[in-house]
C-alpha cells in the first residue's frame, strides 16, 4: 500500500502544509504612530536617567535642526545640545519627564507632526507645557527635525 498514488499525494499534502506553518508571515511592523511614540519613550527614559546625550540622539544631527522655546530659536544639533546642558546642568534641574495627550498626524509616509503635553516633576516645582515636533523617517529611524516647546505660566 505504500506505493499507492493516493497515499503518496496525501503524504505530500501533509508535508507541504506542515512546512508552510514555519513560513508564516512575519509580525506586522509597528504603526507609524507607535514608532514615533517610541521616540518619545526613548527621550523619557534617557531624560529620567539624567542622560541628555542619549536624549539628544532622538534629534536629527543636522545644522538646520530648529528648536524654538519662549522667544528663542536655536539652530543646529550641537547648539541645541549645548542649550539643554546649560538649562539642565544636573539631575535636580532635570527632574522627571512625562509626556501625555500625544497626537501624531502623518503628513506623508516619511514625515509626521507630533503634538503633546510635557511635564517635569522636580523637588520644588512642576513646570509643564505643550510641544509640537516635526519628525521624519531617516535611515536611522524617526528623528526630530523641528521642536517648538512652550511652558505654561506658573
Amino acid at each position: 500500500m505504500t506505493d499507492s498514488p493516493l497515499l503518496r499525494v496525501s503524504l505530500l499534502v501533509i508535508a507541504l502544509t506542515s512546512g508552510l506553518r514555519s513560513f508564516a508571515a512575519p509580525a506586522a511592523a509597528p504603526s507609524v504612530t507607535a514608532q514615533i511614540q517610541l521616540v518619545l519613550q526613548t527621550q523619557t527614559d534617557a531624560w529620567n536617567r539624567g542622560d541628555i546625550d542619549a536624549f539628544m540622539q532622538t534629534y536629527a544631527q543636522v545644522d538646520d535642526l530648529r528648536f524654538a522655546s519662549g522667544s528663542n530659536v536655536t539652530y543646529g544639533w550641537q547648539p541645541t545640545l549645548a542649550r539643554y546642558k546649560q538649562h539642565y546642568p544636573d539631575r535636580a534641574a532635570m527632574g522627571l519627564l512625562t509626556f501625555s495627550e500625544l497626537t501624531v498626524t502623518e503628513l506623508s509616509p516619511n514625515t509626521a507632526l507630533l503634538f503633546g503635553h510635557w511635564r517635569l516633576t522636580r523637588a520644588h516645582d512642576t513646570p509643564h507645557g505643550l510641544f509640537t515636533l516635526l519628525v521624519r523617517r531617516t535611515p536611522a529611524g524617526w528623528k526630530i527635525f523641528a521642536d517648538h516647546t512652550s511652558a505654561a505660566s506658573p
